[in-house]
């Protein structure tokens, strides 16, 4: 009796370990897919110098001939604010995606980024350009200069399934080359204010710093870039949600190529089919994009869609659910005419549409930084004057008027905005060209006058380049 319960434990001690060591045979070993593609991944910081004033009242004046005047006036100005630099930084990830020196990373990791910076797996640390930016799909294109740098694969998102593995590499908190596994939770979803992404949701550890990181297949192919996650405490609760990489290349080509995103538009307001309305619509299950709104004057309008239409297909596209048609309509050519499948009156119909171009699309947030940086000199933004501010001013001619500071030579200055510049180095200022011009003859080292008016009283400066 003793032996055959001794046999028996003994067995069933065999039969779990066998069973254990199956279980442990049939999951992933990602060691190798890691060393080969852990050197594209990059950590990405960057560095946002904000202008700040102390809050001395509004108008303040330090008195004439006062003791201290002149050391309080150095440090406060004439009306007792002191421009000061404070400088912020944020960190992200991101991976090379061509061996030139091309990267793609979100869009909110680098937005507003006065300086962004690359550091590479080898240490290398390399300042870095925004070619382009898209704030609705989040994803940003920057350049670095270097050659023959590792670069990732890409798969198609398309192709994944619900229940796949995949993993993460990032910098979570700054803790560069961080992996993470997990699987694919759900595709195709749609997240508030972000109709045009049908993003992959997963149970991978994504955390603060891995945003713009790449998620990879066990083929070692990148198939998404992390982007957000869905957490009551700031912190990973096993809802990550990564941009389609099928999406962000399609956008990225888009930066490359004019710097901004062009997306289709349709010209309507959806919702869900329930339960109850495809009942009420004849059809045999909840499916598609119930039409509640149609624009006046836009595609929809010209192609005849009407309200209470139901889209079922777009393109040859199933249309599940309403949130699958705008990523569809966004991504699709508006050069080329659309076919759309309906339900009307409880009858297929098919419509023919010409999308347009999405209003509000225009340049990316990076063309747009290029176009306000324009007329930007020294460390300042300046403008011409208009007849109303001249009149409002008292200044009939010469001057441009500065918008912006920043830090630089204009900031040390003591150079406001608000301020006109009236004279550079002797000169009477015209223009913004004609300041430019008189910018680039500037000495390095070399002190020379600006002559400003503020608020209506000339004030000398010294600018040093």
């Amino acid at each position: 009796m003793y032996m055959s319960f001794r046999r028996y434990i003994i067995t069933s001690l065999l039969l779990f370990f066998t069973f254990s060591q199956v279980q442990a045979s049939n999951l992933p070993d990602f060691t190798e897919l890691v060393e080969k593609n852990s050197r594209a991944v990059v950590n990405i910081s960057t560095t946002q110098k904000n202008q700040q004033q102390s809050v001395l009242p509004e108008g303040f004046e330090f008195p004439d001939n006062q003791p201290y005047g002149d050391l309080l006036k150095h440090f406060f100005g004439r009306q007792g604010q002191m421009p000061r630099q404070q400088e912020t930084r944020s960190l992200g990830s991101g991976f090379i995606i061509s061996d030139d020196g091309f990267l793609l990373t979100n869009h909110h990791v680098i937005k507003n980024a006065d300086e962004i910076f690359v550091r590479l797996q080898d240490r290398r640390e390399l300042k870095a350009e925004l070619i382009g930016s898209d704030e609705r799909t989040d994803v940003a294109l920057l350049k670095v200069e270097a050659d023959n740098l590792p670069v990732v694969k890409f798969g198609s998102s398309k192709s994944l399934k619900v229940g796949e593995w995949v993993f993460a590499i990032g910098s979570p908190f700054g803790f560069d080359s961080s992996v993470t596994a997990g699987i694919v939770s759900a595709k195709g979803r749609s997240l508030p204010k972000e109709n045009y992404v049908p993003f992959i949701q997963t149970d991978v550890a994504i955390n603060p710093g891995n945003s713009g990181g790449p998620l990879f297949n066990l083929d070692g192919e990148v198939v998404g870039i992390n982007s957000q996650i869905y957490s009551r405490s700031g912190g990973f609760m096993g809802l990550s949600f990564a941009i389609p990489i099928d999406v962000a290349l399609n956008v990225s080509h888009q930066l490359k190529d004019s710097g901004h995103v062009v997306r289709g538009w349709l010209g309507v307001r959806i919702q869900d089919v329930t339960r109850e309305l495809a009942e009420s619509f004849d059809m045999d299950k909840p499916q598609g994009a119930l039409v509640a709104q149609v624009i006046p004057d836009s595609p929809a309008e010209k192609a005849g869609i009407q309200v209470g239409d139901v889209i079922v297909a777009f393109n040859g596209e199933n249309i599940s659910r309403s949130s699958a048609l705008p990523p569809i309509v966004g991504s699709a050519n508006i050069s080329k005419k659309a076919q759309v499948k309906v339900i009307r009156n409880k009858k297929a119909k098919t419509l023919t549409v010409t999308l347009e171009k999405l209003p509000g699309d225009t340049l990316s947030p990076a063309k747009k930084e290029k176009a306000s940086k324009a007329n930007m000199m020294l460390g300042m933004s300046v403008k011409n004057l208009t007849k109303e501010q001249r009149d409002e001013l008292k200044i009939p001619k010469h001057g441009v008027i500065v918008e912006s500071v920043a830090n630089g030579v204009a900031s040390k200055a003591g150079i406001r905005p608000g301020d006109v510049i009236m004279q550079m180095d002797g000169e009477n200022v015209k223009n913004i060209e004609h300041l430019k011009k008189l910018a680039k003859k500037m000495g390095d080292g070399k002190f020379i006058s600006v002559l400003i008016n503020r608020q209506g009283n000339p004030i000398f400066l010294a600018l040093k380049k």
